[in-house]
């Protein structure tokens, strides 16, 4: 437990320093969170102009596809603004740097972790946040405190399934020196796709987010329960049993460390 405790001060005090460093140019970290709050916009603008052509996608409303598009928007801005290191991690082994987390005596995923911290963020999810409070209102869904649990599991289990991505990257970067921009699929790729509920992609892609990739289970899942379409308590619980896989990205970060060499930088 102090071991813990200890891991936990050492990270809020990674952040502090993180903060601090932004904090010296505020002009900078302002104008870059307004231009994380504006970029997204574009494709908030693609729904709109779709909604206007046509009343209904699969099923969805506009104001369905909002909250589904916000939800996913909050999980992938919270994933890249903790585990910002991990994406940015070739650059660490690249340089070398690796080496210096190693002779540490802290953990070295605690020391990734704390390597970034992505404050700029906070503009794409107060976007998030306008678009989903404008869904609630016109969405018409009957809260309860069953759906609000499904919320923040929503938000838990998508940002651990993001943060997964980051690692596995990080991972293969053990083995390639860069980054492999594949992987870009999954994150970037699952964020565009997830601004509408997986389910109207096909029988597929549904298949594959819920077997192979736990996609379906933060977004399209717990979704329909939202919306009434499902009654199943089961659903309330999808989001946070994604977790598990934040356990095979870890193996493989463990298994890449293992076979680091330096790159002699």
């Amino acid at each position: 437990m102090k071991k813990v405790y200890r891991s936990l001060r050492l990270y809020l005090h990674y952040i502090s320093v993180n903060v601090r460093c932004m904090m010296q140019y505020k002009t900078s970290f302002f104008l870059s969170a307004m231009g994380q709050f504006f970029v997204s916009f574009n494709v908030f603008w693609g729904i709109f102009f779709l909604f206007r052509r046509f009343p209904r996608v699969e099923g969805f409303t506009y104001s369905e596809v909002l909250l589904c598009f916000s939800i996913v928007l909050m999980q992938f801005s919270l994933a890249e603004m903790f585990a910002r290191g991990f994406d940015t991690f070739s650059g660490t082994v690249r340089s070398g740097e690796f080496d210096r987390i190693l002779v540490r005596p802290q953990n070295e995923i605690m020391q990734v972790l704390g390597n970034r911290f992505e404050l700029t963020r906070i503009g794409r999810i107060l976007q998030a946040i306008v678009m989903f409070g404008y869904s609630i209102v016109k969405s018409e869904v009957s809260w309860s405190f069953s759906k609000v649990v499904t919320l923040l599991f929503m938000l838990v289990g998508g940002t651990a399934v993001f943060a997964a991505f980051f690692i596995i990257y990080a991972a293969l970067c053990f083995f390639t020196l860069d980054g492999l921009e594949f992987i870009n699929i999954f994150t970037d790729g699952a964020r565009e796709f997830g601004k509408y509920p997986i389910g109207i992609y096909g029988k597929r892609m549904l298949l594959f987010t819920t077997i192979f990739v736990p996609y379906a289970w933060i977004q399209y899942y717990p979704l329909l329960y939202l919306l009434g379409r499902r009654t199943d308590i089961l659903y309330l619980f999808l989001p946070l049993a994604a977790c598990w896989f934040l356990l095979p990205a870890l193996c493989l970060w463990k298994f890449g460390v293992r076979h680091y060499q330096s790159s002699g930088s």
